[in-house]
């Protein structure tokens, strides 16, 4: 069995637009309790229990100055108030003595392709979001070194993964909300590189609560080999804050960490040719390109603060977001955001004034003025019989135009925004809710009186209204945070 290490949260300060969870932190208050901290985190002991650890007096002073010194503290190896307030933080478990960033005999992974299986969820989040954010954090692993990950869904997988809180088949129990969030085995035979994961914890995707994301890729860091760093930028830094994860990338420290065991990824030879693509379907066209120069060229916003969306939309897990008759495509098959005219793509619709999909009929319907069209997602082409009228749709005919819809895939509802209203329309039956149109603000408190676009993503809503935007999460009815529209588009 690999080293055990746990990762616990730390709330550190934040800027007005930062809302970590609280967090409640174990009481340090006397020199006993500091000696059993430093004992813990400051004794290079390997893998005892932590009952066992002491400190002498005599080393306690040595100890408190190594510990002040890792965090940037004044090194006075005294037990002044400052220090004590870094014992108090919720923090990962393993010590924070290492040479090199790595676990005493480099330990590591010596087969390319390593699987993975969940075997218990959190309810927190929906199977598929958990299952992407894994995926997600091993990728930024597999993006620099010459490792694959895959998931597998039964038998034992070289890495097991579950969601359980106190005890948990292991001798590390957990302690409940806001202390430790999670812990793995270093690499090894039997139970190395196995992670778990506080279920305690209200685990999110955003900044509130705990992140996913940062704290599996943390983990899986020490899952792949890696122990802590001194430096506060990097993921593997002992403590933990909260930071933006819209196209995060493994830090540099943690790379070259991680590199420095396993090697850097090397593109695919050329010279060896590809497997063909399945004859059925067709692979979509390559999309048209834009204007060389068009009257008003969306792209001198794009990186504007001031940029408002006509409409947005998935298409296949890609986002879609229109503007003036063009749109942006942010997609997982590119790097970079492909701008497209309107028309080019969908002959007769010169401008979307609001988009949807429902993933499970394959559809995409996109509005302008008083008629919609459908799109197949899957092929992104345009469906015989339309456009057709939005009185279709159960919309009333004093209704020159929608401004924006979204579909929730939780409830199966359509919802379709028009002013300071919205209708609710239910995809199954293939008609308007009864008891609408109702009041944007009685449904969505916090998210403005109209909203422009709207578009559905890893289980939550973002509405915009003007060039801000508000991340909601419906089961809770609740702006989780208000964003800027051009931040979807890789500007920062």
């Amino acid at each position: 069995m690999g080293s055990l290490t746990t990762f616990g949260i730390v709330l550190l300060a934040c800027s007005a637009l930062c809302h970590a969870a609280p967090t409640t932190a174990p009481e340090v208050t006397s020199s006993n309790r500091a000696s059993q901290y430093l004992s813990q985190f400051y004794t290079d002991i390997g893998m005892t229990n932590s009952s066992t650890r002491s400190i002498t007096k005599s080393s306690l002073s040595e100890s408190l100055e190594a510990m002040q010194a890792f965090f940037g503290l004044e090194v006075t190896g005294i037990l002044d108030n400052e220090t004590v307030e870094v014992m108090k933080a919720p923090r990962c478990g393993v010590s924070d003595i290492s040479r090199y960033g790595h676990f005493p005999g480099r330990p590591k992974w010596t087969k390319r392709l390593i699987t993975y299986r969940i075997t218990q969820y959190t309810s927190d989040l929906s199977q598929r979001q958990v299952d992407a954010t894994i995926a997600q954090a091993f990728q930024l692993y597999s993006d620099v070194i010459p490792l694959d990950f895959k998931q597998i869904y039964s038998g034992t997988a070289d890495i097991m993964i579950l969601f359980k809180g106190g005890y948990h088949g292991d001798f590390y129990p957990f302690d409940g909300p806001n202390g430790v969030l999670a812990h793995a085995n270093s690499p090894g035979q039997g139970q190395g590189g196995d992670t778990h994961f506080d279920d305690d914890e209200t685990w999110t995707l955003t900044r509130r609560g705990v992140n996913l994301l940062l704290v599996a890729a943390h983990e899986f860091g020490h899952a792949l080999g890696l122990d802590h760093s001194r430096d506060r930028r990097a993921l593997m830094f002992p403590t933990y804050q909260y930071v933006n994860t819209n196209g995060y990338k493994l830090p540099d420290d943690d790379r070259r960490g991680v590199q420095a065991l396993y090697g850097s990824r090397r593109p695919e030879p050329t010279a060896q040719p590809k497997p063909k693509p399945p004859p059925v379907p067709e692979p979509e066209p390559e999309e048209p390109t834009e204007d060389p120069d068009p009257p008003t060229n969306p792209r001198d916003e794009q990186c504007s603060r001031d940029l408002v969306f006509d409409a947005a939309t998935s298409v296949r897990g890609d986002l879609y977001f229109f503007k003036s008759g063009y749109y942006w495509r942010k997609s997982t098959n590119f790097r970079g955001i492909r701008l497209t005219k309107v028309s080019s793509k969908w002959p007769q619709i010169n401008q979307v004034d609001a988009a949807y999909e429902v993933p499970y009929k394959d559809l995409v319907h996109l509005f302008e003025g008083r008629q919609y069209w459908g799109i197949r997602a899957y092929t992104k082409s345009k469906m015989a019989g339309y456009p057709k009228p939005i009185t279709n749709l159960g919309l009333p005919s004093s209704v020159n135009k929608v401004d924006a819809a979204v579909y929730v895939p939780s409830t199966g509802k359509t919802l379709m925004f028009v002013n300071k209203q919205y209708w609710s329309y239910d995809e199954r039956r293939n008609q308007m809710d009864s008891g609408y149109p109702r009041n944007i603000n009685w449904d969505f408190p916090g998210i403005g009186s109209k909203v422009d676009a709207a578009f559905e993503n890893f289980g939550y809503l973002y509405f915009s209204n003007g060039p801000r935007q508000s991340e909601f999460y419906l089961p809770y009815k609740r702006v989780n945070r208000v964003l800027l529209n051009y931040g979807w588009l890789n500007c920062y």
